[in-house]
């Protein structure tokens, strides 16, 4: 059970700290008085008006208060008690000038007292108020407010136009829009719009400038929150905002509620709730309840994204709820090279760029990382003092993004700078001798910033959904190549392989457990692959439901795989023997090369056939 929270006064919490400012005025102006006004008694008083040490006084009815002539002890002005009947005449004797004033009312006295303590508090509620937002503790101060921001659509500035990338994604928002605008077209049939639509797809695909866009071409407010800022430390008060949210939504329809990282909001629940866990769960129900609630007639679009749909509640997306999913995937080639247009409307760009060529090397880029791509290649052409951004500096960015910035001043020894020549040329001479493999376009022995003393840079000519198991096997032989290369020149092998090494075992494993390609396993998935938008899986132990004897088999088959494709990469470059010499001596001359300084980079020559597999392992063809 959650502990319950203790509710706070406002009032007392006000004020107990009015009350701490009255008595900080206080002490203050005392302090100041005690230090500029000194108290006399009257008799020395008058000692000081014979020897004319007083400059003017203001006479009250039981008070004097007065000037001296020049300080005394530090200090400039007086007051003393008691008053004289014929004071007066004396003063005007000894030529002082003196005036009469009453004194102050208890009314005048309190306001004395009390403006400056109210300008006081006030300074630190404002105060008080900024860092409690900045600490995120804004509920405490605006409990059940909704924190969405509302944009206009001249304040948005996103139309269709300046999405790229996703043709289907676009298509299907694209009725959002004339829904919106044209409501009659719809309701004529008897359809509806989906109450909610759900926007999934990997980081930096453009999930967020899709639901901009849509609120754009639609001309209506637009709601944006992210899913984070409903939950606070207070039990009630995301719900509470998720009502306030829809209410304000109402009042403004036809409108767009984009609720960014739905996940953080919407997450399964579980069997048992304990402490924060009700926050949660009281917030998603609010959100659940308001879903059902609201009649998509008024106008009101519900937009959501996340990149993580496996983890959200089942009740979330059911029909009714978020009835249409809309998978906004990683750029085809196509894609990439209509987002680069949009991107490059910012920069300077040489009229010779080749924006299908930069597309070509890009696979795997999203929408964002294209534009980071743009940026890097323009930081480039200023560092140069450039008058336009080229291909060259599009290259540069796209090594830059991949393997890292250059490292020159990274020494190696004359035997380690070796090793790191051969080791890539091993890589890169695998790669141009086997078919199906992504072409080189660069090997370099210049250290990284990632932490790589050299590297190869093969990228696809085009996009690949699908692989064959010979496809599999030879990427496994490129990645052994570097090692079976040192093996061949120096007939010992260095720690320098451990990534690759890692990369081939991981397909190794894939080939025998998942995807079915070692026949004495047959097709029975031994190890799920967990579809993750955020990349790889985690890291860590999988429970397994099979056999231990079936493990071993699995161990078995990864091992002989990879001793296979090394055993394949051996080969390849004993009947290249002298284009991989020939090739280190000249990385070693000139750092970088590509296959226009080495011609055998881009020769396929005969590829050394597969190694026959013994029994019933003989399927790869």
């Amino acid at each position: 059970m959650a502990a319950k929270q203790p509710k706070i006064s406002s009032r007392q919490f006000n004020f107990g700290y009015f009350l701490i400012a009255i008595l900080a005025v206080m002490l203050i102006q005392g302090w100041i008085a005690g230090r500029s006004i000194a108290n006399l008694p009257y008799s020395e008083f008058q000692q000081l008006l014979e020897q004319k040490q007083i400059a003017e006084v203001v006479v009250r009815e039981n008070s004097i208060q007065g000037k001296f002539t020049a300080p005394r002890d530090g200090k400039d002005y007086f007051t003393t008690l008691r008053v004289d009947p014929d004071f007066a005449n004396r003063l005007e004797a000894y030529g002082v000038r003196f005036a009469g004033a009453q004194d102050s009312n208890w009314l005048t006295t309190l306001l004395s007292w009390v403006i400056p303590a109210l300008i006081f508090f006030g300074v630190w509620l404002f105060l008080f108020r900024k860092v409690a937002e900045k600490q995120g503790l804004g509920g405490m101060m605006n409990v059940g407010k909704s924190k969405a921001k509302i944009y206009v659509e001249k304040e948005t500035g996103v139309t269709f136009a300046d999405v790229a990338g996703d043709p289907a994604a676009k298509q299907e928002l694209q009725e959002v829009v004339s829904f919106l605008t044209d409501r009659e077209r719809f309701s004529r049939l008897g359809a509806r719009v989906p109450k909610g639509i759900l926007l999934v797809g990997p980081p930096g695909t453009g999930k967020t400038l899709l639901a901009r866009a849509v609120a754009g071409e639609a001309r209506v407010p637009f709601f944006s929150i992210s899913g984070s800022e409903f939950v606070e430390m207070f039990v009630g008060v995301g719900a509470a905002r998720v009502r306030d949210l829809f209410e304000q939504a109402r009042k403004v329809a036809p409108c767009i509620i984009f609720i960014d990282e739905l996940d953080s909001l919407g997450k399964a629940r579980g069997g048992y709730s304990m402490g924060g866990n009700d926050e949660k769960e009281q917030t998603l129900n609010q959100l659940l309840a308001e879903l059902d609630g609201f009649d998509p007639r008024e106008g009101i679009v519900l937009l959501a994204a996340t990149n993580r749909p496996d983890v959200l509640d089942p009740a979330l997306r059911r029909a009714g709820r978020f009835d249409r999913q809309v998978v906004i995937d990683l750029p085809d080639r196509q894609g990439r090279e209509a987002i680069l247009r949009i991107h490059i409307r910012k920069a300077k760009v040489a009229p010779d760029v080749a924006l299908d060529r930069i597309a070509a090397i890009t696979t795997g880029f999203s929408g964002a990382d294209l534009a980071n791509l743009v940026n890097e290649a323009a930081i480039i052409a200023t560092r140069r003092d450039a008058s336009a951004v080229t291909n060259a500096d599009f290259t540069q960015a796209v090594e830059r993004i991949i393997a890292g910035t250059e490292q020159p001043g990274r020494l190696m020894n004359r035997l380690d700078r070796e090793r790191v020549a051969w080791h890539e040329m091993g890589h890169a001479l695998a790669a141009a001798s086997l078919p199906g493999t992504d072409p080189v376009h660069k090997v370099s022995i210049i250290p990284r910033s990632i932490g790589a003393l050299g590297y190869t840079l093969t990228r696809p000519a085009e996009d690949r959904y699908l692989l064959t198991s010979g496809e599999l096997e030879s990427r496994m032989v490129v990645l052994l190549a570097g090692r079976a290369a040192e093996l061949q020149a120096y007939g010992t092998i260095t720690t320098g392989a451990s990534d690759d090494l890692a990369k081939a075992t991981d397909i190794a494993r894939q080939m025998a457990a998942t995807y079915g390609m070692w026949p004495p396993l047959g097709q029975a998935v031994l190890e799920k692959s967990r579809t993750s938008y955020l990349g790889p899986a985690a890291v860590g132990v999988q429970p397994r439901d099979h056999a231990d004897e079936t493990a071993r088999e699995v161990d078995l088959a990864v091992r002989t795989l990879i001793d296979r494709q090394f055993q394949r990469a051996r080969e390849i470059l004993e009947g290249r023997r002298a284009d991989l010499e020939a090739g280190v001596k000249l990385l070693l001359e000139k750092e970088t090369i590509t296959p226009d300084d080495f011609p055998p980079l881009t020769q396929i020559v005969d590829p050394v056939p597969a190694l026959p597999q013994v029994g019933p392992s003989a399927h790869a063809g």
